[in-house]
């Protein structure tokens, strides 16, 4: 048997890392800073670091899966935030679909790439 952990948090790439904390605090993630060019995100008790290092396929590969309970309200905020300026080009948005007749699933592209899946 492995030995418990009390955190994981993954280090997820950003292009312009500016413009990457503004994309996700205006998702509503409290941002605290991280050190070396990183700053850290946390809602609900769920972390993770954004880093200012950017690989384009890796970042294009880069994934969330996050479970949420209500889809279509992300959604109205995804299209919120895509309103703003700076995200109207930096970001995309993919709405809803229905996938196996069981889960809601939305896709937000953040302004690297990084591919955010929220399900319902």
């Amino acid at each position: 048997m492995a030995p418990g952990i009390k955190s994981l948090k993954a280090y997820v790439p950003a292009k312009d890392l500016e413009l990457s904390k503004r994309f996700y605090t205006a998702l509503g993630f409290n941002m605290t800073p991280g050190w070396g060019g990183t700053a850290d995100f946390e809602l609900n008790g769920f972390e993770f670091r954004l880093q200012d290092h950017y690989v384009k396929d890796w970042a294009e590969n880069f994934m969330f899966v996050i479970e949420v309970e209500d889809v279509l309200a992300w959604y109205q905020l995804a299209q919120e935030v895509q309103a703003q300026p700076e995200f109207k080009k930096t970001m995309r948005i993919t709405p809803p679909q229905v996938v196996d007749g069981r889960f809601t699933v939305l896709h937000v592209v953040d302004p690297a790439g990084v591919l955010l899946v929220f399900v319902q």
